[in-house]
């Protein structure tokens, strides 16, 4: 028995076309280069969420570490105060009170410097 692809392949091409939608000359309008395109851009999608998660941290941790010396200590210092003082405040928060709220994080990195 012979079956046909003309509907399956029809909405198959317009998923992937649809996805491609932005992209430039032939690379939205053929099926076969944006279906490559959409390929590597799935790839690059998966990695970068990835990605993103190490790029704050390191984004959080240089705010700390600039708050930190302008408050008489180092960042390595700053942290082991803060687990040995057991403030539990994770990079983001103390990120987010160094550049927003400087008064409260003297106070947190006064508290840790005297746990040391």
């Amino acid at each position: 028995m012979r079956v046909k692809t003309g509907i399956v392949r029809r909405k198959r091409h317009k998923k992937i076309l649809k996805l491609a939608k932005g992209f430039y000359s032939g690379r939205r309008k053929h099926f076969r280069k944006a279906k490559e395109q959409i390929e590597r851009s799935l790839v690059y999608a998966y990695r970068d969420r990835r990605n993103k998660k190490r790029d704050f941290r390191r984004l959080w941790i240089t705010r700390i570490n600039a708050a930190c010396r302008l408050n008489g200590i180092s960042y390595s210092r700053f942290i082991n105060a803060l687990n040995k003082a057991n403030i539990e405040l994770d990079r983001k928060i103390l990120a987010d009170m160094a550049m927003n709220d400087p008064e409260a994080f003297a106070l947190v990195v006064k508290q840790a410097k005297t746990a040391l």
